[in-house]
């Protein structure tokens, strides 16, 4: 203990000593911006939690070490806006755009690790690059600038991000340490140490220069001849929770027109419930607490596909069942699996999918219109960056999680009422449950069973030292 404090002293002294040998001035002849207080501060939460990521990310190497990589660039270019927020005036919206560009633009080459086909390190990709968001509470300008404050937001987004971390806590309990290491390290980076610099430096956000320089968004290409140029919209994942929302043009019928073209006969079909038209949520007089899955279109974006490559219905490797770029097929069958092998669904769209059996974990990405009917999963069902699908499961489930989709409807059976439901960035999603008779259907009786929908707006209250947090409830018109 005495020795740390011997240290930290003599980094002081060492610090002052410089500073007062080289005249303590930047070139704009004000203090040294870089000895401040809250910039040292900065490199001491840095060099505290962010070297202990780094060094367990150099243990594991390969994609993980990459994104860890610009975890790094991204805190580093935060510590130069800190610097230069000193010597700059407060800009305009436009002004701080363009302020914010290169911190912008290491989270964009983040979120582009993301993209394409899923990686096998895909939670600790998504984990990194969703906790960059937090990094965002350097642009809270006022409480009229449409973020909360910086505390807040830096709590908040680190929520984003542990949904994801989560999952790597569990899937390397057992396999390697140093994922696990890995993820403990990153959530301590930002839970307590970005959160406690803020709330120690910045509580209500950085504080500009009153005489400093003015900062300058770049021209327009082609102004309006004698008009002038709007300033330009705000770019970059700093300005958006969500770099890609899901679409909202969910299933516009229930479940029997999603699976009608099941017809084989198989055994795998005799759980398929019908809705009928008096039972959809449309016709009901009492709507409360079901989200129509036909809301307005527009609402948010659809997901970005990529390029559209060969259809594929395959085992690989005797492990991983993969099935991509199925348009318009709704008699696609996995029979011959096993409790040890996954399903990987990608890129497929207005196709039904039924697995026969009992598998590992299932896997439902960028798909839209695509309904999945399974018996068994051991581990997970996930519904990732999707658009109107649904999903049926027939037997048990321990977790289904649906992230960054619009539109869900979920079928579970008895046996899977039990199942821990987990959303994140997510609309329109409902849940049915069957009916308190042994073969009733999943809708047969509104006062006893019925859908549910899952909430997907939240108040939070400030109240005896902590935020309380309840759903909205909704209801229909």
């Amino acid at each position: 203990m005495e020795e740390k404090l011997v240290q930290r002293l003599e980094a002081a002294v060492a610090r002052l000593e410089a500073l007062s040998g080289g005249g303590g001035v930047d070139g704009g002849g004000g203090t040294d911006a870089s000895s401040d207080p809250s910039i040292v501060a900065f490199d001491d939460m840095t060099g505290q939690y962010l070297s202990r990521v780094s060094t367990v990310a150099g243990k594991i190497g390969g994609q993980v070490l990459d994104v860890t990589k610009l975890i790094e660039q991204a805190f580093s270019a935060q510590k130069d806006l800190l610097i230069k927020v000193k010597q700059t005036q407060k800009p305009d919206l436009a002004g701080l755009a363009e302020f914010l560009k290169p911190l912008n633009e290491v989270i964009t080459k983040a979120n582009a690790m993301t993209e394409g086909r899923r990686s096998d390190f895909f939670n600790q990709l998504k984990a990194a690059t969703d906790s960059l968001t937090a990094l965002a509470w350097i642009a809270y300008t006022g409480k009229d600038c449409g973020m909360n404050m910086p505390i807040a937001h830096v709590e908040e987004s680190w929520q984003m991000a542990e949904f994801y971390n989560n999952k790597i806590l569990v899937e390397y309990k057992t396999k390697d340490p140093n994922h696990v290491e890995w993820a403990k390290a990153l959530k301590e980076l930002y839970l307590p140490g970005l959160r406690d610099y803020v709330k120690s430096h910045y509580p209500l956000g950085p504080v500009w220069s009153a005489t400093g320089k003015k900062v300058t968004s770049a021209p327009s290409k082609a102004p309006t001849p004698g008009r002038p140029a709007p300033p330009p919209p705000p770019s970059g994942s700093l300005f958006s929770s969500e770099s890609s929302k899901a679409s909202s043009s969910g299933p516009k019928v229930g479940m029997s027109a999603v699976f009608q073209e099941i017809s084989s006969g198989k055994p795998v079909t005799a759980g398929l419930r019908k809705v009928t038209d008096d039972m959809k949520a449309k016709n009901r007089a009492d709507r409360t607490g079901v989200v129509a899955a036909s809301e307005k279109e527009g609402r948010t974006a659809s997901p970005s596909f990529s390029k559209v490559g060969p259809p594929k219905l395959e085992l690989q490797m005797g492990r991983k069942w993969v099935v991509e770029n199925q348009i318009g097929k709704k008699n696609l069958v996995i029979e011959d699996c096993d409790a040890k092998q996954s399903v990987y669904v990608y890129g497929c769209k207005d196709s039904v999918l039924q697995i026969q059996g009992k598998v590992n974990n299932i896997t439902i990405d960028k798909c839209t219109k695509m309904g999945i009917v399974f018996q068994d999963v051991v581990a997970a069902c996930e519904v990732v960056n999707c658009s109107g699908v649904e999903v049926q499961c027939q037997g048990s489930a321990p977790t289904i999680s649906v992230d960054n989709t619009g539109g869900c409807q979920l079928y579970l059976s008895k046996d899977s009422l039990g199942t821990s439901i987990t959303t994140a960035k997510s609309s329109e999603i409902n849940v049915l449950v069957p009916g308190a008779q042994p073969d009733g259907d999943w809708v047969s009786c509104w006062e006893k069973i019925g859908e549910h929908a899952l909430p997907q707006q939240f108040i939070h209250i400030y109240k005896d030292g902590q935020f309380e947090t309840t759903p909205v409830s909704h209801s229909g018109g």
